[in-house]
């Protein structure tokens, strides 16, 4: 078989009249679910020469393609998006015409280390996923003691290091993306609501931080428990310890639609508001005259409105916005595997290219946690719609 590379942004959508042989073709690597063919309990007899593929594990030993797993939720509260971010691999292999990679798919909910201890078993050398931050904290240890990569869809940068990779959307860096854009435009005096909890904890310290970067001031920072009373007795702490000129509610955009109005009566009728990636997915916020104006910042929906339209088409339904990581995960591999010999380790140095990857959510690259940094666009909420005020950059060297 031949090489075949990740397509170029502008390709990826490019229609195929031989759709019905490629899904025929693609839809043969991806595998559901593993189980031995060894009856229990009985030894097996020494094989005789091969003729074939070499059966191990329960799984084809392959010669020709790289074996990776992904592990993800597929039964449980977490199925749905689980299932999204699966179909997401399988449209990446059709899109990619990728003949050199096979992905077996183990679910996390029947257990993390069972999960990932088979996915060993079986061969792979490289894991995308799990979806959280609890299951990559089992995860991770186990797959780097064999010497494989996990590329998770978590956000939680703590989890990141010695051979797991965070490819989860970071607020902190939605923070210091739309406070140094509010600085750029001459506001000089933040103040910040964050919820109490770790999501919070993490959101208060990302906003010091890059206001400091930016060379402004935070007049005042203030917890709540999302509860009316814990917002509004929030919000009168806001306005008694100083003016503002910009607020950051580093919560979801159902959140926002809480906090505004009362921001809005209490102290801050004229502070710009800021938000966080969570409000990305939720259009709701266009429909409130309080949060006009509004900017956030988040990977950009542009090619994702048309991984969308692609999902709805093939499987019946809307994908959950997760779904872009899986789909990126496997352009990563599929890049990759231009140099990457099959039933070698997978070459982790690979994931560190300075110049970083494009994908569905735009450019990002591997810092040295770890972590992906993502190029972000601000956008700002306006009447039924959110317009995008700063573009992303298409690259790292932009």
């Amino acid at each position: 078989m031949t090489e075949t590379d990740a397509p170029r942004q502008a390709d990826i959508w490019t229609a195929t009249k031989r759709g019905a042989r490629i899904l025929f073709a693609v839809s043969t690597l991806l595998v559901a679910a593993c189980q031995s063919i060894v009856p229990k309990g009985e030894r097996p007899a020494p094989p005789p020469p091969p003729t074939g593929p070499e059966v191990t594990q329960g799984l084809p030993t392959d010669t020709e393609r790289h074996r990776v797993a992904l592990l993800v939720p597929m039964s449980g509260t977490n199925a749905g998006v689980g299932q999204s971010i699966a179909n997401a691999t399988t449209l990446a292999l059709l899109d990619t015409k990728a003949d050199k990679v096979r992905i077996t798919t183990y679910d996390t909910n029947l257990g993390a280390a069972a999960a990932v201890n088979k996915a060993l078993a079986d061969g792979n050398r490289l894991i995308l996923g799990p979806l959280l931050a609890d299951d990559a904290r089992v995860i991770g240890p186990i797959a780097a003691r064999a010497n494989v990569p996990v590329i998770s869809f978590s956000n939680d940068v703590s989890v990141a290091g010695k051979g797991t990779y965070i490819l989860g959307y970071s607020p902190n860096q939605s923070i210091e993306r739309v406070i140094g854009f509010a600085r750029e435009k001459g506001l000089s005096r933040f103040a910040g609501l964050v919820p109490k909890g770790v999501y919070g904890e993490r959101a208060g310290t990302a906003m010091l931080r890059a206001v400091e970067q930016a060379g402004g001031d935070v007049v005042s920072l203030e917890t709540f428990d999302r509860s009316a009373g814990s917002i509004t007795a929030a919000v009168k702490k806001l306005q008694a310890s100083s003016s503002y000129d910009a607020l950051l509610i580093a919560d979801s955009g159902r959140a926002a639609l809480q906090i505004a109005p009362v921001v809005r009566k209490n102290g801050g009728a004229n502070a710009r508001l800021l938000g966080t990636e969570l409000w990305n997915t939720d259009h709701a916020l266009a429909s409130s005259p309080v949060l006009r104006g509004a900017w956030f910042a988040s990977v950009s929906d542009g090619l994702y409105r048309q991984l969308a339209s692609k999902y709805r088409a093939r499987y019946g339904n809307a994908p959950f916005r997760l779904s872009a990581l899986g789909y990126d995960a496997v352009l990563l591999t599929v890049r990759i595997a231009r140099d990457w010999k099959v039933g070698t380790p997978f070459p982790a140095a690979r994931l560190r290219d300075s110049g970083g990857f494009a994908g569905i959510d735009g450019a990002f690259r591997f810092n040295r946690d770890g972590v992906a940094e993502r190029a972000l666009e601000v956008s700002e909420v306006g009447t039924g719609t959110f317009t995008v005020v700063d573009a992303a950059p298409r690259s790292f060297a932009d």
